[in-house]
């Protein structure tokens, strides 16, 4: 295999999660609280908003929320991911089976509270991540601060040739190129061109299909994509 660790984001990675969970908790919430811009946002909106400016400056600056708000939409968010359990995209699965039974590290670097990571896992009968950075971290530990990806070469005595990091999202860009690692743009899950087009543009490789990225990590021999860069 070409890579020693696989740095997963969680939500539109390896489980379809927004379209069927967070963007509907989006909408209830701005009903409950905002019914004159609740349908303002649409899915493509949301995805736009989250990957640039990212979700905080989203509800604080363009939504306007009060730190207070903030605090009651994640409650709402958190109660809602609660009892709602997305479902793993089709060739994860098998994918992060062979990457582990070969030795491979998987270390879950995600937005999400640490607790619905590990019940998605276990939920869609994937491997139990070696480690997992979810938002129970401070702020400033989270993406697209360096510091889990620095953690995971420290614990796991890691270069970062070792590591790869594979995500949707800009700040997991911002991540890993602070850090030093290369960064495999996950774009399976949705398509919204403004990120597509970044992804495809900046990160060392873009995964358009599930099997692009089982290409890029080694696990089959190379197949020619012109969605993946080398």
């Amino acid at each position: 295999m070409r890579y020693r660790c696989l740095c997963l984001d969680h939500d539109d990675t390896v489980v379809d999660s927004t379209r069927t969970i967070h963007y509907p908790s989006f909408v209830e919430y701005l009903r409950l609280t905002r019914p004159e811009i609740s349908d303002r946002y649409s899915f493509e909106d949301y995805m736009r908003y989250n990957f640039s400016p990212g979700v905080v400056a989203f509800f604080r600056d363009m939504i306007g929320m009060s730190d207070e708000e903030m605090a009651k939409e994640e409650k709402f968010w958190a109660d809602y991911v609660a009892s709602h359990v997305p479902s793993v995209y089709p060739g994860i699965r098998e994918i992060l089976w062979d990457f582990h039974t070969r030795g491979g590290i998987i270390a879950v670097d995600s937005h999400s509270y640490t607790r619905y990571i590990e019940r998605d896992y276990r939920e869609n009968g994937l491997p139990a991540p070696d480690i997992i950075y979810g938002w129970d971290l401070p702020p400033e530990r989270r993406k697209p601060a360096p510091y889990t990806v620095l953690d995971i070469m420290r614990r796991f005595d890691l270069s970062p040739d070792d590591i790869l990091v594979v995500d949707d999202s800009k700040p997991a860009y911002d991540m890993a190129r602070a850090a030093g690692v290369r960064i495999a743009g996950a774009g399976w899950g949705f398509s919204v061109p403004e990120i597509a087009s970044f992804m495809r543009e900046k990160c060392d490789y873009y995964c358009s299909r599930v099997d692009d990225l089982r290409e890029i990590i080694g696990l089959t021999p190379a197949v020619a994509s012109h969605d993946t860069k080398k």
